[in-house]
């Protein structure tokens, strides 16, 4: 029998212009491989806390101080908790709260000469770290389209390289999540 390999559309929610990746991922992975296959496709940098809110259940890194209830990722495998059609939640750092919504939109075979993950299509470029969530992203994109907006300077110093909110690279998402993964 072939492994099964899950197609999930990720989307960013409440972000201009649209933020989404469609992944393909084995049904094998644990939630802690697919947060960072999540994080590689998104460019997101792995520096804050996560879960998912799948059926009900929260899972992520188990809080050592209990303040947080999360079954652990590391002991749940996505076909375990996601089905064909299914739709999910995954929150990634709680102080800027970006939430995803994911949508199972197939379950397959895998393709003997595939490497998986594999992100076969998206569109936008992921918001940069710490920017302050969906109102803070939109601050952002308004101060750096703007030269003569008052923080234009400061954020282009502060980011340190340019930002284009419309640029996306399949394949080099594809490169890192298999290597990240």
């Amino acid at each position: 029998m072939r492994r099964q390999i899950f197609q999930l559309k990720v989307s960013l929610a409440d972000v201009t212009p649209p933020v989404w990746r469609r992944v393909q991922v084995p049904g094998g992975y644990t939630l802690d491989r697919v947060h960072r296959v999540f994080q590689s496709v998104l460019g997101w940098q792995n520096c804050h806390l996560h879960s998912f809110d799948i059926d009900g259940m929260q899972y992520g890194v188990p809080d050592p101080e209990g303040e947080l209830t999360l079954r652990d990722e590391l002991d749940t495998r996505l076909d375990a908790v996601a089905t064909k059609g299914g739709r999910f939640l995954y929150t990634y750092d709680f102080g800027d709260w970006w939430e995803h919504d994911v949508t199972v939109e197939d379950v397959f075979g895998a393709d003997p000469d595939e490497r998986y993950p594999v992100c076969s299509a998206g569109d936008g470029a992921c918001p940069p770290e710490d920017v302050g969530g969906p109102y803070g992203y939109r601050q952002f994109l308004a101060a750096m389209a703007d030269p003569a907006h008052p923080e234009h300077e400061t954020l282009r110093s502060w980011l340190g390289r340019s930002f284009d909110p419309s640029t996306f690279d399949p394949g080099r998402a594809s490169t890192l999540a298999r290597w990240l993964s």
